[in-house]
């Protein structure tokens, strides 16, 4: 019998959360929700329930998640403007018609703010505080994996740019908050998960110590140079955050649900670098 329901099974955080579930509970209990089934697969051979749903597809969800005690809700990866509060709408408006009973909300970094690039996720927790399910919402930092594998493409030059100075960001890996999502959805709904907001930080971590990492990962000497927001492009809009030290708040969160230190950007790196 399904009790827990997971989106995005085929993404990169989707896929790593259920495969991890796998090893919490009996494979009775989880249904993973795909836009393309097909791509799933490797979990139906092993006795996954998969289930077709769409974010644009309103009148698939209710039936991707009925039976669910606690959906995995991972948030939309359509980015154009507009469309992520229409679809999260139509998530949240089904998992109360399916009779879920807690969403696990994959939400961002400084989601209390109305605007910038959280908006989306704000108006999210909002609907879903509105509508009555309990919730636990995982606010999510950013990618170490972005990270690490711009600065293994910059450093085939030997040197990587940015505009952060010496100011530090605590961005975390994408497994790391996959395998958070993974133990929010398992933890005790009646205890400490009820209508809890989890701040999801990783390891602080500098431009120069990115570098360093780079060299040690490469063999390389991979040198850090500083430019301005501009010469970076559309990344550019990055760095004014980083300088505020908007990304260098530390929280304990994601070390309490994963039971272990978050991984380090030299471990991202090398991991990575391996992997190529």
């Amino acid at each position: 019998m399904t009790k827990y329901v997971l989106t995005g099974a085929t993404g990169n955080l989707g896929r790593i959360a259920a495969e991890d579930l796998l090893a919490r509970v009996p494979v009775s209990q989880l249904s993973v929700v795909a836009r393309d089934p097909a791509k799933a697969r490797g979990l139906a051979e092993r006795g996954v329930d998969v289930r077709w749903g769409d974010y644009g597809r309103p009148e698939s969800l209710v039936p991707a998640f009925t039976g669910a005690e606690v959906l995995l809700f991972v948030s939309g990866s359509d980015l154009n403007p507009g469309v992520r509060p229409v679809q999260h709408r139509a998530v949240v408006d089904a998992a109360v018609a399916a009779g879920v009973r807690r969403i696990v909300y994959t939400s961002a970094i400084h989601a209390s703010a109305s605007d910038g690039l959280a908006a989306d996720h704000h108006y999210t927790e909002a609907a879903i505080r509105a509508s009555g399910l309990d919730y636990t919402f995982l606010r999510n930092s950013f990618y170490t994996d972005f990270f690490a594998g711009l600065g293994l493409r910059q450093a085939r030059g030997g040197e990587i740019t940015a505009a952060a100075g010496e100011h530090a960001l605590n961005t975390a890996t994408i497994r790391d908050f996959a395998l958070a999502a993974s133990a929010a959805m398992t933890e005790d709904s009646t205890a400490t998960a009820q209508n809890r907001v989890y701040e999801l930080r990783g390891p602080l971590w500098t431009y120069p110590e990115l570098a360093a990492a780079l060299t040690a990962a490469t063999g390389k000497t991979v040198r850090y140079r500083e430019v301005s927001d501009r010469e970076l492009g559309p990344l550019g809009t990055l760095f004014p955050m980083v300088r505020a030290d908007a990304l260098a708040t530390p929280a304990p969160d994601l070390e309490s649900l994963l039971g272990r230190p978050a991984t380090t950007i030299g471990a991202a790196v090398a991991r990575l670098a391996a992997a190529r």
